[in-house]
């Protein structure tokens, strides 16, 4: 069974090189620091999910999953913020939900990110 595929955006690369050492066991994992890539290798690699950081200088999550959500192509891409400005116990506060998106901080353990990335993929509407 192929392994399903997750887009990663983060400016830190020592946050994509850790992700992507974990993730790959599970997931086809495509990785980029620059955002402005971003709708370009979701459109090119149509992932099943979008982990996206939030702060980040050449264009925020927020601006990527606006450009993502007017691509027909990427629309219903799920879509999940990783970021380090809420904390673990914070994330769960807020019922998991990060400036009305899904998200999970980067402080957060492994196994509480692949649960809500699979939570994110079971939702009704998503690909994948």
């Amino acid at each position: 069974m192929d392994k399903r595929k997750i887009l990663l955006i983060d400016d830190d690369d020592s946050v994509l090189v850790y992700l992507t050492a974990k993730l790959s066991k599970v997931f086809d994992v495509v990785s980029t620091v620059d955002a402005t890539e971003a709708a370009a290798l979701a459109r090119t690699h149509l992932p099943d999910v979008i982990l996206c950081d939030i702060d980040m200088p050449e264009m925020s999550g927020g601006e990527v999953a606006k450009v993502l959500e007017e691509d027909t192509l990427t629309a219903r891409i799920p879509f999940i913020y990783l970021t380090s400005l809420v904390s673990p116990s914070e994330t769960k506060d807020m019922d998991g939900m990060v400036s009305g998106r899904p998200g999970v901080s980067k402080r957060a353990q492994l196994s509480e990110l692949l649960e809500r990335i699979e939570e994110v993929l079971k939702r009704p509407g998503a690909q994948g």
